[in-house]
């Protein structure tokens, strides 16, 4: 397994994170859902720090190097100032599993 680790200053973008929040709830976590080999994907944000990223986790190395359905960097106008990889040496789920993890988040609300 295969974790990446994305993540943009945006004082410096063409957009914001509420554009951004939006451009979430519209298209691009619809477009992620089905991205063969994506076992999970999380975006997340600092406002005081006009941070924006995204953390995936990917059943392997090949998969994760697709072409993914996202216009982020588009949107924002560069690429991330921080991207890593990382293998992943081990996982757990929490006790939370019943509950639905999709669709949660400061852009659904």
């Amino acid at each position: 397994m295969l974790l990446r680790l994305v993540i943009w200053n945006l004082a410096d973008s063409k957009t914001t994170i509420e554009e951004l929040r939006r451009y979430l709830r519209d298209e691009s976590v619809d477009a992620f859902e089905d991205v063969p080999g994506l076992r999970f994907k999380a975006w997340f944000s600092d406002e005081p720090t006009e941070r924006w990223g995204a953390v995936y986790l990917w059943e392997s190395r090949e998969e994760a190097d697709q072409e993914l359905p996202s216009r982020a960097r588009e949107l924002i106008g560069k690429e991330p100032d921080i991207g890593e990889e990382f293998d992943v040496e081990a996982t757990i789920e929490g006790q939370f599993v019943i509950d639905e993890l999709s669709r949660r988040g400061l852009a659904f609300e």
